[in-house]
């Protein structure tokens, strides 16, 4: 098992502030964040065509419409539109640290975990969750070199396990993880993608 086997310029780096890691999980999060929700402005609300009373003579105050934006009922002023655009950039260099830094911090706290090997040859997910050593109060998360068929199959029912392969792992899944299992073969992929010389 594995520690003697873990890279320590990926899972033994100081991390002396999260600012980055931060930087990086907020990133994931804004990242997925879709832009669904939209309001209607005061010429999109139905009806409101007809002035509710004459401009002067009534000692109210003048209005031309019942959807006008202080109106109950009227439109939303300055609202959603649905096209909202919530993502955050970070650069590369910066996401693969951030990355190891957070592989680093749950290494320290001892939940990385190197297992031989996960193949699921039965696709069965009792067989996977007895295989794995699985319990329902923890979440997981596996790193596989490939996610086969099999794989998949056992895997796809497990709520509480996030399957990935190395060059998805992100700062979002790593450190919401109880337990980080990393199937051995799977290491150099991981070595190669967030320390190879193509990102240097």
């Amino acid at each position: 098992m594995a520690e003697a086997k873990l890279n320590k310029d990926i899972f033994g780096l100081s991390v002396e502030n999260h600012e980055l890691v931060k930087l990086a999980y907020d990133a994931y999060l804004a990242n997925s964040r879709s832009s669904h929700a939209k309001t209607l402005k005061r010429g999109e609300v139905r009806g409101g065509g007809k002035k509710p009373w004459k401009q002067k003579g009534t000692g109210r105050a003048r209005f031309g419409s019942t959807r006008n934006p202080i109106w109950r009922h009227g439109g939303v002023a300055f609202g959603r539109t649905g096209e909202e655009n919530f993502t955050k950039k970070i650069s590369k260099s910066a996401k693969l640290l951030a990355v190891r830094q957070a592989l680093s911090m749950q290494n320290q706290d001892k939940l990385v975990k190197v297992i031989a090997k996960f193949d699921a040859k039965t696709g069965k997910t009792k067989d996977a969750v007895k295989e794995l050593k699985l319990t329902d109060d923890k979440n997981y998360l596996l790193v596989v070199p490939e996610k086969t068929d099999n794989i998949l199959r056992a895997t796809n029912n497990i709520p509480n396990l996030k399957l990935v392969r190395p060059n998805y792992l992100n700062v979002f899944d790593i450190l919401n993880a109880d337990e980080i299992q990393i199937v051995e073969a799977a290491l150099p992929s991981i070595e190669a993608w967030l320390i190879g010389k193509e990102n240097a």
